[in-house]
Order: C-alpha cells, then structure tokens, then sequence
C-alpha cells in the first residue's frame, strides 16, 4: 500500500525526491530534501535576508556590526584601529592591582585582603597572620577607595 499524501517532494529542480521529512527553507518557505535545504545547495534567492555573519573582533573577542555593502574585513580593521578595547598598541588595564606587602613578595592578587594591625594588602598566600608575621588582634582598616 502507497501513502501519496505522506511527505513532499524536494523543490529543488534536479532533484525532486520524495522526502517524508522535509525541510522548510525560512528564507524562500520551500520545502527541501535533507541534501538541498541549505541556502548554498539550493541557491536560496532570499538567503541575504537571514544569512547574516558578523564578524568577531580577533583581540576583544566582541562583534563587531558591519553594513550592507561594507567589506568586513575593512570594518574589523577599523575598529582595530579605532575602539578595540585590547589594541595592542594600548596600555593593559590591569586586573590585580593590589600588591602583596610581605617583604620579599611580589604577588598581585584582584581581591584585597587586608591585615588588621597596618592599612595595607597581602596576598591570599599570606593571608594568616603567622604568614606574614604580625601579631593578632584588631578590628580590620577600611578598604582602599571606600570599596
């Protein structure tokens, strides 16, 4: 027993097979074998309208938005030159300011963490007191900057 009704035949020209899975193109609504539902392999007319690539910025790792009928390439170069925000030519901005005060120690860390005898950081490796040498007691200084 046939099921004519069951499934749809590819519209791509050359092929016309009966599929009983196909695939709607959202582009052109045809419907399209799993060989042919591509916008390359059925050479889509409407495939600029949802086939849109922005391009990644290769240093800041952000997209970078170009315009119909501008070279990708040229807009990624300008925002390089422009407002990349890690620009090798730029000074870093750096992440672990806060300076390890141990004698001897030159360890940055991001978070700061303070010595409750002076008003100054240490470096989580020296955290504890007999690490770093003072003795206990005290209330903990204010962070630096109101933080």
């Amino acid at each position: 027993m046939e099921f004519p009704d069951l499934g749809k035949h590819c519209s791509e020209k050359t092929c016309k097979q009966l599929d009983f899975l196909p695939l709607e193109c959202d582009a052109c609504k045809q419907d399209f074998c799993k060989d042919h539902f591509t916008y390359a392999a059925h050479k889509c007319p409407f495939a600029f309208k949802k086939d849109v690539q922005v391009p990644v910025c290769p240093l800041c790792n952000s997209p970078v938005p170009v315009k119909k009928g501008e070279i990708p390439d040229a807009v990624v170069g300008a925002h390089i030159d422009g407002g990349c925000k890690r620009h090798p030519g730029r000074r870093k901005e750096e992440i672990c300011t806060h300076r390890c005060s141990k004698e001897g120690c030159r360890r940055k860390e991001m978070l700061w963490v303070a010595r409750a005898e002076r008003r100054s950081a240490v470096c989580v490796q020296h955290r504890h007191p007999r690490d770093h040498g003072c003795a206990r007691g005290g209330p903990l200084p204010a962070r630096p900057g109101g933080e």
